[in-house]
């Protein structure tokens, strides 16, 4: 039971701090609008899968080592990331009880008002636009999702984690 408890933590840690990785991995700029929102995507897995081991802590503390790492206000994605921890506390047992299809449309609407709200932030701190491309890595990451939640859900049957 100890082996099994410490190997699903080493795994959730693993793959979040992957996703942060991949977050903040170096890309063109052009490319930079088309970058799902790996951290988010896995944030959000975690919280529906195992609710009772990744919550808000999980999603702050992760966005703090973003805020640290690309050198946005402290605080920024820390405040986002513990959001989108929440909602997902709200509707996990909702969303596990959905299709692969549903789940990803919800996982957009997650994804999109965080982006929202991250937006909403930005306009406040310092120069903004407004255009409707901040959306792109909610779209994208909704199209993921059915590719990534069977991907981890494969995983952690051959680990033995439930």
């Amino acid at each position: 039971m100890v082996a099994i408890g410490l190997r699903g933590t080493l795994l959730i840690w693993l793959s979040l701090l992957l996703a942060l990785c991949l977050q903040v991995m170096p890309l063109a700029d052009v490319w930079l609008i088309w970058r799902p929102d790996w951290l988010g995507l896995m944030l959000i897995y975690w919280c529906v899968v195992m609710p009772q081991r990744v919550g808000v802590l999980h999603g702050f503390v992760l966005g703090l080592l973003l805020d640290l790492i690309e050198g946005t206000p402290l605080g920024q994605n820390a405040l986002t990331l513990s959001l989108l921890a929440f909602l997902c506390a709200l509707v996990y047992q909702r969303l596990r009880a959905y299709s692969l299809l549903q789940q990803a449309i919800l996982v957009f609407m997650l994804l999109g008002i965080v982006q929202l709200i991250e937006q909403w932030l930005r306009t406040i701190i310092g120069p903004f636009s407004i255009h409707l491309a901040f959306l792109l890595p909610s779209l994208i990451g909704g199209l993921l999702w059915p590719w990534l939640f069977t991907l981890f859900q494969m995983l952690r049957r051959r680990l033995g984690i439930f």
